[in-house]
């Protein structure tokens, strides 16, 4: 059973996500490089070394949900039942995610990553990031017994398959087609 968060958590989670929200604002009215740290900690009405320890940089705020995606493709991995199998597992947490970031309303949030030089090297590292954690989910599960290799690998895949369908006019069977062939090259390995 989960205890439910406390007080305090609950209070750094709503302050985190009013800076978040403020930026994004922020960002989308005027442009991502004409708004700077001081003005959003001032508009959300926090101290800039709040706003830090809850952001470490600039082009996180962003990505204010980095964590949390980084965290679910990995119990796609560890939280599946040891019966399922682990290419199925990592298409619907693909198809999750693809939904949630292909919605009308991530468009302009896209759109401004898109543009911008800065936030397209932090998601490319953000995606070599969760990358990584995958593959170390992945070469931990015994179940598994796949070389290192094969598991940064297919990390990778999974990843760069998220982005690709993102970008595809359909989404959907953009993921469906790039697994068809994750699941054909897991299973030589």
């Amino acid at each position: 059973m989960t205890t439910p968060p406390g007080r305090r958590e609950r209070k750094k989670a709503a302050t985190r996500r009013k800076i978040a929200d403020t930026a994004l604002r922020l960002f989308l009215e005027r442009g991502y490089d004409a708004v700077g740290i001081r003005e959003i900690a001032a508009e959300a009405d926090v101290a800039v070394t709040t706003l830090f320890s809850h952001f470490a940089a600039k082009e996180a705020l962003v990505f204010e949900q980095d964590a949390d995606f980084e965290q679910r493709l990995v119990r796609a991995v560890t939280d599946r039942t040891p019966e399922e199998p682990l290419v199925p597992a990592l298409r619907r947490e693909i198809h999750a995610l693809v939904r949630h970031c292909t919605a009308d309303s991530a468009s302009p949030v896209w759109h401004m990553i898109d543009s911008s030089p800065a936030l397209r090297a932090y998601e490319d590292s953000m995606r070599l990031r969760h990358a990584e954690s995958l593959a170390a989910a992945m070469a931990a599960d015994p179940g598994l017994a796949r070389t290192t290799t094969a598991c940064r690998t297919l990390a990778r895949f999974t990843i760069d398959a998220y982005s690709l369908a993102r970008e595809s006019a359909d989404p959907r069977a953009a993921v469906d087609e790039i697994f068809l062939m994750i699941e054909a090259a897991w299973a030589v390995t």
